[in-house]
């Protein structure tokens, strides 16, 4: 089986996580695809990983969504119909079903290895935060199509699964350090469950911890790189992994007022 994930572990109590940056799937689905690499790129994380590895802990996933997407409770995890992928025809033909058991195994290997290592950083830690960090495509209706700013900031901050109040020093301190943060001599648009709210992965994290966890999903919109291409704008990446480490440092201060 391809080496599906890192998890790198440190000193810190802030892990940040990619879990959408992969790319590869098993040799069995390629034969299967109806979609090209491009086509599935496009739905895909690229760079997060990136920003993840900046960190003291990480998570970086490096196989597909399209494999088994992390970030959906299981029953959903493995794109089967048109409606379970933003209306893409996926597959040329229904998977069968020890293809789709293969990759709920590849799920499944996760979230027992992610128990793991967030159990020893509690060995460590009274509490975790976590930046769960994502991209989204804004340009689906053509290149040249400016999508709606009202419905689309720049950065997302989701933040349904987690004790919002309890938390609130820490998200007053990101979203602070974040929307002053000189981005190329003008501010972000950074707004809270805007666009997403967060996934699975934060669910999981808040079912299981509870509020010794915070599990922030921070969607990126992808402003940093061509949706269509795949190509990066080498300063934008550049200007948000500065944005995301800086950010540590308010956050561990301000993780001081909230009281264990």
């Amino acid at each position: 089986m391809l080496n599906n994930y890192s998890f790198k572990k440190g000193q810190s109590p802030i892990v940040f996580t990619a879990i959408h940056q992969g790319h590869s799937t098993r040799p069995e689905l390629e034969s299967l695809f109806n979609l090209n690499e491009a086509e599935r790129l496009r739905e895909e994380d690229p760079f997060t990983g990136d920003w993840a590895g900046l960190a003291d802990n990480s998570i970086t996933v490096h196989h597909s969504r399209f494999e088994a997407d992390l970030n959906r409770p299981r029953k959903k995890a493995v794109y089967q119909i048109p409606d379970d992928a933003w209306g893409l025809n996926i597959w040329k033909e229904k998977l069968p079903e020890h293809v789709v058991n293969s990759s709920l195994t590849v799920y499944d290997q996760f979230y027992s290895q992610a128990e793991r290592y967030f159990d020893e950083l509690f060995s460590m830690h009274q509490q975790i935060i976590v930046y769960d960090i994502h991209s989204y495509n804004h340009r689906r209706e053509g290149p040249d199509v400016l999508a709606n700013a009202e419905e689309n900031p720049e950065i997302n901050i989701g933040t349904k699964n987690m004790d919002r109040r309890f938390w609130n020093p820490v998200l007053e301190a990101l979203t602070s350090h974040i929307t002053h943060f000189n981005y190329n001599n003008r501010k972000l648009d950074v707004r809270e469950n805007v666009k997403f709210k967060g996934g699975y992965f934060g669910e999981w994290l808040y079912e299981k911890y509870g509020s010794k966890i915070c599990p922030i999903s921070i969607e990126f919109k992808k402003y940093f790189m061509d949706e269509l291409s795949g190509k990066p704008f080498e300063n934008d990446l550049q200007l948000i992994g500065a944005l995301l480490t800086g950010s540590r440092a308010p956050v561990l201060n301000a993780l001081k007022q909230v009281k264990a």
